[in-house]
Parts: structure tokens; C-alpha cells; sequence
């Protein structure tokens, strides 16, 4: 397959101000160019400031309204007749981010082609359709109205008069109930006036869909759900997934050729193919090809690791890994604090039986989140203090990889054999590096959330390590759960917390931990890490032990890799193109 991506660059129409050059203003005759380049210059501007957030206010518009333009211009080179413009063009926007798309497709249609209101909303409502990828509060953009008074006026006039529309209807059809007109309004009253961009999408778009089960339920039922009331035929679920020919084919040489070895390359082009190898997890032979595999990857990755970092790890160890995005609700707070847990056992009993870890975490945190950056700082006090303890030496190592990017996911997962997807229940939209590590077979450690509920569905419960929390028992429990019995009643979870708080991971850095106190004790672990952790815990013991097993841990692994095949981007891919777009497959001449 082959698609087209465009990048946007802003320039100036004028270069270089010759005038300003002449009066000796050097700066000046470069202003405009400069002004103009720095709108693409960065990627994700630190939305802290006031600056940032105009910055990228403008990104989001200017994103939207070059693609719009090259959309309609390539439209109309060969149609003549707006009324085609759904049946040509499918605009799917990706999160809140190009939300102002319904309002500048509404002034293109209205402005540029002097349609009339209805049939440019029934238009751009056909057009445009909305994936949600969060249910983070935060993450569902407001933005300013004075921003767009400033930027695009028209396009808030626009969104004004769709709000009133929107406002009408709903009275209509739940009068009496103001508390819901608010809720839906696409404008936020009360102190600095917003809007609510989520809003704007689900508003101006013939389909919603979240993008894991559990995920779309709880949009309707929850995050949306005056919104889904209003429209519910608009609410769908697609499921994300991932290609299997970069992160299984190609990222991981040796499995694939394993497999292909056993039941053909079918599994390429469909993964549903890779149901096949579900008999030959109880083959002795093949478990001991799938086994050299994997310890191919995990040596492949070792010398990677050496020569591009200095760093070593034993290929032979438990690779325990964790990568995504640094975030208080994906936990990684919670793995450093059940790799305390282990550290302190090891101390404790130095003769223990255990099957020695080297624990992987990698992840990039945004610029301005403080806390975030302090759990990778604190991780990698965790990685120091453990390489120069001689109770661990050689039984664990903590390594935080830097520059998380692709490239190094491709060399990780195939090596992995522990997947931590240990997010809050009900904060993970979907996920999807809990697929990679399903299919080049990683055994999952997880909470139920996101896709991971649907993973261990597909595989059985029996193959997963499920533990913690399900999305019913943090809500019911957010009234009266109280961190700190688990710190006064858990001798595991106090224990870490203590040596925590006792500077044992900061020598020299007094008080630089106090936060993670505050986080987890005093503001009432919102994220319900202790919670959690002796399930936690619970879930890595069992694990441990099985590992000891190579036989039965090659088994679920097998049968984790068979079980894979929902979770290819091609399935995903054409559920949004059969019911969201509506495009017919066209054969390949």
C-alpha cells in the first residue's frame, strides 16, 4: 500500500523587508519570515505558558485549514458538484486536535460556495467524523474564545451559531433540563470563557467511536454521555491495531521465520491466520524453536544495547518491560514500587529462589509535567542504588532507556518477555504496545483496561496475569479510599513507601522525593497505586514462578502470539473504511 503524507511549512510571502534592511533595522527585515516559520518550527510546544498555548492554538488551525484547502482543491478539480463532497471525501479527525475543522469546512461551504446553511451542515456532518483517544479531562481541548477572536473570528461565529442550533435542539428534546444544555453547549461559561473542542467534533460529525470496548462504553456512559444521548446512532467502537509487517514481520526476524516455518506466510497479509499455531503450543519441538527465537532477540538487542549506549544486560535474565508515554495514570510509579517490593525481599533474604530480572522502562514525559519528570528521575535513582547494592548484583538491574522512539520499540519488543500494562481501570483508551508485545510474545502483566481486556478475551484469561482494580471498583471506591491503610496494614507497601521516605534512593538530594509522599499519602492517591500493588505483586509471583517452567511459559506464549490476529491495523482499518467511510475496496490492477 501506498499513501500520500503531506507536511505543512509556514512561510512569509515576503522573504526579506528591503526597507527595513535599508534603516539599518536588521532584525526587523527578517521579522515577518521568522514569525511566520516559528508556527512549524517546533512540535508540541510546552503548553504551560500563555505563549505556548496560543502557539499551538495556531498549529491547530493552521493544520486544519492547509488540509481542508488541498482537500477541496483536489475535490473540485474533477467534481463540480458539491453535493459528491461526502461520497469523494472522508475526513477522519484524530482526537480534539483539528476539531476546527467542522468550523472551517462550514466557512469554506458557506463563504467560498455559497451554499446555504442546512446543506453545508449536512455536508460537512457527512464529511467529518471524530476518534476519541482519551478520556483524560485534560486532554479534551478548551480552548480560549478570545484566542479565536484574535485568530479566526469567522470560525467562531460560525461555532456560535452551530452552539445556538445545538442549544434549541436540546431544549426541544429535554426541556426543563438546563443542567444538560450546559453540559452539551460547545461553550464553557464561568470565568474565561472556552470552547470545548471534544464537543465540537462529536457535534459536527456522523460518527464518534472510541477505540477499545471498554473505552467506547465508558465515553457514552460517562465522559459524553449527555452528548451519546442526543446522537446515539454517531457512537461506535473500533478497536485500535497495529501492522504486523513492521512490528512482527520485520522488527522481529527470527519469530517470523519461526512461524512462517510452521503455517506459512498466509499470516502476513492476515493475521487471523496465526490461529494456526493454537495446536502447536503443546509441540515440545516447535516450543523449543519459539524459545531459541526469543533468546535470539533478547542477544540481538543486548549487543544493540552495548554498542549504542555502553550499557550491559544478561540476555539470560527475565527482559520486564514497560514503554509508553511517562503518566500518572499509566503507573510507572507503580512498577518502581513493586520492584521495591522485590529489592527489599532480596535484601531481606539474599538465598532466595528467584529468576533474575533486568526491568526495562522507556518513555518520554511532556515538557511541562513536573512529576513525571521526577518519576524518571526517581526510577533512575532506583537504577544506581540497585547496580551498587551487592545483595542485587546480578539478580536485578533497572534500566531506563533514553530517546524513546521507534526504532528502539523495534529492537525492545521482540526482545521482551514481560509486558506491563498496568494503567488505573478505566484511564487507558486503548493502548497499543500491549499488541506488539502480544504478537512477538511477551506473556502480559495487566489491570482490566483498554484493549488489554480484549487481548486476554481473545487468549483466555488463563494466559494473562491480570490483577488490581476493575473500572466498577475505582469508581465505587473513589468516595471512601483511603492510601493510607494500605501503608498501615500492608507490611510490603509500607515497607517500600519507608525506605522511600528515608532517603535511601536520594543520598545527598534530601526532600527531592517529598512529592512522590505527597502523591501517593497525602492527596489521596487519585491514581490508586497502593491500591493496587499487592495485587501487583501477587500477579509478578506468579509469573516468576512460571518462568521457571519453560515448557508451560512457552506454551501461554504461543498461544498469546495465536491469539493475536484481532489486533491488526488492517482489521481496524477496514472497520473505519466499511462503516464510518464508507469506501468500497478497489481491486488491485
Amino acid at each position: 500500500t501506498i499513501n500520500t503524507l503531506r507536511l505543512w511549512a509556514a512561510a512569509a510571502p515576503e522573504y526579506f523587508d528591503f526597507e527595513e534592511f535599508g534603516s539599518g533595522d536588521f532584525i526587523g527585515a527578517l521579522s515577518e519570515t521568522l514569525e511566520a516559520e516559528s508556527l512549524t518550527r517546533v512540535l508540541y510546544p510546552d503548553d504551560s505558558t500563555a505563549m505556548g498555548r496560543r502557539l499551538r492554538f495556531a498549529q491547530e488551525y493552521f493544520l486544519v485549514a492547509c488540509s481542508l484547502a488541498d482537500i477541496i482543491r483536489r475535490f473540485r478539480r474533477l467534481n463540480n458538484d458539491w453535493d459528491k463532497l461526502p461520497e469523494k471525501a472522508a475526513i477522519q479527525l484524530n482526537d480534539t486536535h483539528p476539531s476546527m475543522a467542522v468550523a472551517e469546512l462550514m466557512r469554506i461551504l458557506l463563504d467560498d460556495a455559497h451554499l446555504g446553511w442546512d446543506d453545508a451542515w449536512n455536508l460537512t456532518r457527512r464529511t467529518l467524523a471524530y476518534t476519541n483517544h482519551t478520556l483524560l479531562p485534560e486532554a479534551l481541548e478548551k480552548w480560549p474564545v478570545e484566542g479565536f477572536e484574535v485568530l479566526a473570528p469567522r470560525q467562531l461565529e460560525i461555532i456560535y451559531e452551530i452552539n445556538r442550533r445545538l442549544v434549541e435542539e436540546v431544549r426541544k428534546r429535554f426541556p426543563g433540563d438546563e443542567g444538560r444544555v450546559e453540559r452539551v453547549s460547545l461553550v464553557e461559561e464561568g470565568g474565561e470563557r472556552k470552547i470545548r473542542m471534544a464537543n465540537l467534533a462529536i457535534v459536527g460529525s456522523h460518527s464518534t467511536n472510541g477505540v477499545a470496548a471498554v473505552h467506547s462504553k465508558l465515553l457514552r456512559n460517562s465522559t459524553v454521555k449527555d452528548l451519546a444521548e442526543l446522537f446515539p446512532e454517531r457512537f461506535n467502537n473500533k478497536t485500535n491495531g497495529v501492522t504486523p509487517r513492521r512490528w512482527l514481520l520485520q522488527a522481529n526476524p527470527a519469530l517470523a521465520s519461526t512461524i512462517t516455518e510452521a503455517i506459512g506466510d498466509e499470516w502476513i497479509t492476515d493475521l487471523s491466520a496465526l490461529s494456526q499455531l493454537t495446536p502447536l503450543a503443546g509441540d515440545s519441538g516447535f516450543r523449543d524453536a519459539f524459545l531459541a527465537s526469543k533468546a535470539q532477540a533478547k542477544v540481538r538487542f543486548a549487543n544493540w544495547l552495548k554498542a549504542t549506549t555502553g550499557r550491559m544486560v544478561d540476555p539470560n535474565t527475565v527482559f520486564d518491560c514497560q514503554i509508553k508515554r511517562i503518566h500518572e495514570y499509566k503507573r510507572q510509579l507503580l512498577n518502581a514500587l513493586r520492584i521495591i517490593v522485590e529489592y527489599n525481599r532480596l535484601r531481606e533474604n539474599p538465598n532466595m529462589e528467584v529468576a533474575p530480572r533486568t526491568y526495562f522502562f522507556a518513555g518520554k514525559a511532556a515538557p511541562a509535567y513536573r512529576l513525571a519528570k521526577l518519576i524518571i528521575k526517581f526510577i533512575n535513582n532506583l537504577a544506581e542504588t540497585i547496580d551498587f547494592d551487592p545483595a542485587t548484583r546480578g539478580r536485578m538491574k533497572v534500566i531506563f532507556l533514553p530517546e524513546y522512539n521507534v526504532s528502539l520499540a523495534e529492537k525492545l519488543i521482540p526482545a521482551s518477555d514481560v509486558s506491563n500494562q498496568i494503567s488505573t481501570a478505566g484511564f487507558e483508551a486503548s493502548g497499543t504496545s500491549n499488541m506488539k508485545f502480544m504478537m512477538n510474545g511477551a506473556l502480559t502483566v495487566g489491570t482490566r483496561d483498554g484493549a488489554t481486556i480484549e487481548m486476554a478475551e481473545e487468549a483466555g484469561e488463563e494466559n494473562f496475569f491480570l490483577f488490581g482494580l476493575t473500572v466498577e471498583q475505582v469508581e465505587g471506591s473513589r468516595g471512601w479510599y483511603n492510601p493510607h491503610w494500605h501503608y498501615e496494614n500492608e507490611p510490603e507497601t509500607k515497607a517500600a513507601l519507608d525506605l522511600i521516605f528515608s532517603g535511601h534512593f536520594n543520598p545527598g538530594e534530601p526532600g527531592i522525593f517529598d512529592p512522590l509522599r505527597d502523591v501517593l499519602l497525602t492527596q489521596g492517591d487519585y491514581y490508586m497505586h497502593l491500591a493496587d500493588l499487592t495485587s501487583y505483586c501477587q500477579a509478578q509471583d506468579r509469573l516468576g514462578a512460571l518462568y521457571c517452567d519453560s515448557g508451560a511459559w512457552a506454551q501461554k506464549a504461543i498461544l498469546n502470539v495465536a491469539s493475536s490476529g484481532k489486533f491488526s491495523s488492517d482489521r481496524t482499518i477496514a472497520q473505519y473504511a466499511t462503516e464510518i467511510w464508507r469506501a468500497e475496496p478497489c481491486p488491485v490492477q
